[in-house]
């Protein structure tokens, strides 16, 4: 399979048929869930979510979900 002569319609299949075979059908529909678009503008609104924090918060923050 030469990849870089599909075009974008013949990748997006054969990756997707790839994803099935691997994972299945709900698997594959699961991982592609993972890259929705989102809804909102993070931009403005991580700035209303941080404008009160200070760094030593938002690292100690980090810390509390990373560990």
């Amino acid at each position: 399979m030469q990849i870089q002569t599909m075009s974008p319609s013949q990748l997006r299949k054969a990756g997707l048929a790839a994803l099935t075979k691997s994972l299945g059908p709900a698997g594959m529909a699961r991982f592609i869930q993972q890259y929705d678009i989102g809804t909102g503008y993070y931009t403005k609104d991580r700035s209303n979510w941080l404008d009160d924090m200070g760094l030593d918060e938002i690292i100690l923050g980090i810390n509390k979900i990373t560990k």
